[in-house]
């Protein structure tokens, strides 16, 4: 199935139904009083999170919603039916944009989550609502009201714990397939990844957590230059990222440690929040060099960026030392839940005395 991660559609709720100018007409009783119903409600336009789906290509063609309009009223005072609410359903992660103002709307991240985009209209008041003392036999009614109609953008953004960055051809599809059940293409040149992959990396049963891999960034990335621009919003709700680089390219003129700088700053101008996150550098095909060279490299990569995170040498294509990264990154996730844990019961201990 072709991925698709964003999307514009047009919804539009259904208008309320007028109001009935009418009145009671029975045998022997000849001036029967106003008897009009009022209109029905129009139908709202909901946004629905379904965890079966996984992208947006279903509004491709389908970009036109709408709801159905509400009934008019009638006589013997009887209400008209009011419209049918219609559901759109969207893969878990979308965010919803309202076009003409730029605004979030709402952020649709667990499944059965619900989001209001169109209000429906009223029903207008039938002519049983006009009468007074002075007016007996109303010849007024209501007009129902139009339902909100709005173009949104749905942004799909990856439900991930770990996010790979990392220049093109830097490994970052070889080290997914080495440390999940994911199967993202690989090949010897640049974008072979031309849509975001997710893999699970499962530790021991209960205890997993989703790494998702970006088409390469290339300088420029954030200003729309390359692919990564277009997917790096997929990395932006995960809780550590995985910087990989090539510690042995072939061209002498290429500067790992520039190409981590020039990451940064894409980051940088993107969201400026991504370089507050959990970020660990892998320095990969470790494979290619001898041992001396391969220590003398990384710490040379290491010295040049002043890294203080942690940092690992592996070689994901031979799968040397990708899995103990998976332990460690299980045991942070760890240690952050019990950390929140231990705040959450603290905050508890503190209301229950009052403090």
């Amino acid at each position: 199935m072709k991925f698709v991660d964003e999307a514009v559609i047009t919804v539009t709720a259904g208008n309320g139904g007028n109001g009935c100018i009418s009145f009671r007409r029975e045998k022997f009783i000849p001036l029967g009083g106003p008897d009009g119903g009022d209109g029905g409600n129009g139908g709202s336009v909901w946004l629905e999170a379904d965890e079966n789906l996984n992208t947006l290509v279903d509004f491709r063609h389908d970009r036109h919603f709408k709801a159905q309009r509400g009934q008019n009223g009638m006589g013997r005072q009887m209400f008209g039916k009011a419209g049918e609410d219609i559901t759109i359903y969207v893969p878990l992660g979308t965010e919803v944009v309202n076009v003409s103002t730029d605004e979030i709307i709402g952020d649709l991240t667990d499944h059965g989550d619900r989001l209001l985009v169109a209000q429906g209209g009223l029903g207008g008041k039938g002519n049983v609502h006009f009468k007074s003392s002075l007016n007996r036999a109303p010849r007024k009614a209501g007009t129902g009201t139009g339902g909100e109609e709005r173009e949104i953008r749905l942004e799909m953004k990856l439900l991930a714990d770990v996010g790979l960055l990392g220049f093109p051809n830097a490994g970052k599809s070889t080290f997914i397939r080495a440390v999940s059940a994911a199967t993202p293409k690989v090949a010897d040149y640049p974008f072979t990844t031309l849509h975001p992959n997710l893999g699970v990396v499962s530790v021991e049963i209960g205890r997993s957590f989703v790494i998702a891999d970006i088409p390469g960034l290339i300088e420029g990335a954030a200003d729309g230059a390359g692919l990564g621009s277009l997917f790096l919003r997929h990395v932006q709700r995960t809780r550590v990222l995985l910087h990989l680089v090539d510690m042995a390219p072939f061209d002498d003129s290429t500067d790992p440690a520039e190409q981590v700088r020039a990451i940064e700053n894409e980051l940088r101008k993107y969201d400026p929040d991504m370089l507050e996150k959990p970020r660990w550098l892998i320095l990969n095909k470790g494979d290619l060099l001898d041992d001396e060279e391969r220590a003398e490299r990384a710490q040379a990569i290491i010295t040049a960026l002043d890294w203080k995170e942690p940092w690992f040498v592996v070689s994901a294509i031979g799968r040397e030392g990708t899995w103990p990264i998976m332990l460690k990154i299980q045991q942070f996730f760890d240690d952050q839940k019990k950390e929140a844990l231990e705040a959450a019961e603290d905050v508890s201990e503190r209301a229950k005395m009052g403090i």
